[in-house]
């Protein structure tokens, strides 16, 4: 895929009880830009839930767009209906048992993806991870999506969105220095803040 939540979609970590994952966006002149037009969000549910499973299983590897469980490998019976829970699971959204809200991600109407964001143990700070099917990279998607995100994130009440990459993956660090991202490299790992407050660049 094109950015962090693409090349490399989900990099899931366990915190606490819940899983979160990597990726942020930003705001302009103080105030987020709502992206018009052909892509946008879905809380899941059961209406888009099988067209999700449907995208991740056709074209995603499952340790991509969920956390491992123990399962034959592939897109098995028994992975098909660990995502299946592992998505009813979020259905509370942020307040929530695992705090967090996921959407599948539309574009021209279509299921391509999915993103959310998981409430942080800091008050108004959210974590954000995405994930594209392969037919659905390199279009610009991801930057809309989450743009969107951080629409969704500011009418919630929160003020930061955080997330989560790796050195190598240069197209989602270009993404989030070009949107006004504070990056902190840690190891393997490189930390993404974006303040929902503050001007970008």
């Amino acid at each position: 895929m094109e950015h962090a939540w693409s090349d490399r979609p989900y990099h899931p970590r366990r915190t606490g009880r819940r899983w979160v994952s990597g990726w942020t966006t930003a705001t302009r002149r103080g105030r987020l830009r709502h992206v018009a037009g052909a892509v946008r969000l879905e809380p899941v549910d059961e209406r888009n839930l099988e067209p999700l499973l449907s995208v991740a299983a056709a074209e995603a590897d499952p340790e991509d767009v969920m956390p491992p469980v123990a399962a034959p490998a592939g897109w098995s019976l028994a992975r098909r209906d660990a995502f299946r829970e592992f998505h009813r699971a979020s259905f509370g959204g942020l307040d929530g048992p695992t705090r967090t809200r996921m959407y599948a991600i539309l574009a021209a109407g279509e299921v391509v993806g999915m993103v959310r964001m998981a409430r942080r143990d800091e008050p108004g700070t959210v974590e954000t991870g995405m994930w594209l099917g392969r037919s659905a990279r390199g279009q610009g998607l991801g930057a809309a999506a989450l743009r969107e995100l951080l629409h969704a994130a500011a009418a919630a009440g929160m003020h930061t969105v955080v997330a989560e990459t790796t050195p190598d993956n240069v197209h989602a660090l270009a993404v989030l220095r070009k949107l006004g991202a504070k990056l902190r490299e840690d190891g393997d790992r490189v930390h993404a803040e974006i303040s929902l407050d503050t001007p970008q660049p």
